[in-house]
C-alpha cells in the first residue's frame, strides 16, 4: 500500500477530530486509548509527567489535608467549593437520605457468606436500578441531582453490609461525623475494633483521606465504561454496575488487593532481597510500585505515606506489614528501581493501610469502588448535560475474505 500523508487542524489543546481520519479513508488504532479522547471534561486534571493531580484544579495535596470526603465529593459534582450552609445541607442530604435498607440486606445477604465483596457491589447497583425506575429519565437533570446525595448514601450501606458478608460478621449502623467514619462502624468486626474507640478514630481519618484520594482519576477504565454505558442512554445504577465490574480487574482497582497477594507470597522481610532479584529478572511482578500515568512519583502515595505511618502506630502489629516497609525501603534503595522510576504508588500505601485497620484483601477494590463512585456520577452527570452520540469505536477487520459455503 502506498504511503500517504493526511493534514488535519489541531484545536488549542492539542487535539483534532478523529472522523476527519475516517472521512479521509484511514483509522488510528489506539486499543488502550491511550492518545484517544474521547471526552471534553472539566472534572480532573492529571499531568502524569509532572505528578500532579487536581480536582476543579484544586491540587490533591490540599484537599487530602484540609477537606472531608462528602466536601470533596460536592466540589467534583457542582464545580466549587460548598459555602458553610451548603455543607451542612450537603452532609444531611447524605445522611439523611431514603435508603432501604432492609432491601439492600436481603440482597447482600442472598449471597453465600464469604462471597467477594466486588461481585455483591456489582449485583447490588444493578438492584438498585431496578428499585428506581425513574433513573431511566437520563436527560432529567433534577433527577440526576436529586439522586446523586441517595446513591453515595446507598453505596455506604451496600459496601459495607458486602464487606461484612464476605468477613461472616453482622454490620452494624453507620454512626461519626464523616461519611468515612460512618463507613468504618457499618462494617462491623469487619475492621479491627479491638484496639479501642482511639484507634477507631485514627482508622476513620485514614479512611477518609483515602476516600479522597480515590474519589476520581479522569478516564480510567472504570470511568471509561461509566462514560460508555451512560452514551447508550443507560440509568446510573446500571452504569455504576459497569463501571464497578472494570473496577474489579487486578489491573485497575484490584491492584491494592494484588499487593497484598505479593507481600504474603513473600511471607518474611528477610526473603525480600531474593524477591526483588527475581523482579529483576522478570520472573515476579511487583505490585504497587510504578503507575501507567504518573511517569515519576504518584503524587497520592506522597499524602498517604504519613496516613500509613499513623495507622501503623496504633494497628495490631502484623508481619505483612513489616514485609511491605522492607519492600519500600529496599526498593527506594535500588538503583535498578530509582532509575526507572518505579516508586510506591497510591495502590502499595492503601493496601498497607487497609490491612491495619482489619480489612481483609477481597475488601480492597470494594473500597475503592466507594469513593470512586463520586467520581463516576460526576462523569456521568457531565456526559448527560452535554450533546453525545453512543460510544462505538471503529474496529480492524483481520479475518478472512469473503469465502463461500460449500
Amino acid at each position: 500500500m502506498a504511503k500517504k500523508t493526511i493534514e488535519v487542524e489541531v484545536d488549542e489543546h492539542g487535539a483534532f477530530a478523529g472522523a476527519e481520519l475516517r472521512q479521509q479513508g484511514v483509522l488510528s488504532y489506539d486499543q488502550p486509548l491511550l492518545a484517544t479522547a474521547t471526552a471534553r471534561s472539566a472534572i480532573t486534571y492529571i499531568d502524569g509527567d509532572a505528578g500532579i493531580l487536581r480536582y476543579r484544579g484544586y491540587p490533591i495535596e490540599q484537599l487530602a489535608e484540609q477537606k472531608h470526603f462528602l466536601e470533596v465529593a460536592y466540589l467534583l459534582k457542582h464545580g466549587e467549593l460548598a459555602s458553610d450552609a451548603d455543607r451542612v445541607t450537603w452532609r444531611e442530604s447524605v445522611y439523611n437520605a431514603d435508603v432501604d435498607v432492609e432491601r439492600i440486606r436481603a440482597l447482600v445477604e442472598s449471597f453465600p457468606q464469604g462471597s467477594h465483596p466486588m461481585a455483591i457491589l456489582i449485583a447490588g447497583y444493578a438492584a438498585l436500578g431496578a428499585s428506581h425506575p425513574e433513573t431511566k429519565d437520563v436527560k432529567n437533570a433534577e433527577m440526576r441531582n436529586r439522586f446523586f446525595p441517595l446513591a453515595l448514601a446507598e453505596t455506604l450501606i451496600l459496601g459495607a453490609h458486602a464487606i461484612a458478608r464476605h468477613a461472616g460478621v453482622t454490620p452494624r449502623e453507620p454512626e461519626g461525623d464523616t461519611f468515612a467514619m460512618r463507613f468504618v462502624h457499618a462494617c462491623g468486626d469487619a475492621v479491627d475494633t479491638s484496639r479501642g474507640d482511639d484507634a477507631l478514630q485514627v482508622f476513620g481519618r485514614a479512611l477518609d483521606v483515602l476516600f479522597v484520594l480515590h474519589a476520581d482519576h479522569e478516564l480510567n477504565a472504570g470511568t471509561n465504561a461509566m462514560r460508555a454505558i451512560g452514551s447508550a442512554e443507560t440509568d446510573m445504577y446500571s452504569s455504576l454496575s459497569g463501571a464497578a465490574a472494570a473496577l474489579y480487574g487486578p489491573l485497575h482497582g484490584g491492584a491494592n488487593e494484588a499487593v497484598l497477594r505479593m507481600l504474603d507470597a513473600i511471607g518474611s522481610s528477610e526473603h525480600v532481597p531474593e524477591y526483588i532479584e527475581r523482579v529483576k529478572k522478570h520472573e515476579v511482578l511487583l505490585y504497587g510500585f510504578g503507575h501507567r500515568v504518573y511517569k515519576n512519583y504518584d503524587p497520592r502515595a506522597k499524602v498517604i505515606k504519613s496516613v500509613v505511618d499513623e495507622v501503623l502506630a496504633v494497628a495490631e502489629p502484623n508481619p505483612l506489614l513489616e514485609v511491605a516497609q522492607e519492600l519500600e525501603r529496599v526498593a527506594l534503595e535500588d538503583e535498578y528501581f530509582v532509575s526507572r522510576k518505579l516508586y510506591p504508588n497510591v495502590d502499595f500505601y492503601s493496601g498497607i493501610a487497609y490491612r491495619a485497620i482489619g480489612f481483609d484483601p477481597a475488601a480492597f477494590t470494594v473500597l475503592f469502588g466507594v469513593a470512586r463512585t463520586v467520581g463516576w456520577l460526576c462523569h456521568y452527570d457531565e456526559l448527560m448535560s452535554g450533546d453525545f452520540k453512543i460510544t462505538r469505536p471503529a474496529q480492524i477487520y483481520i479475518g478472512p475474505d469473503e469465502r463461500n459455503l460449500p
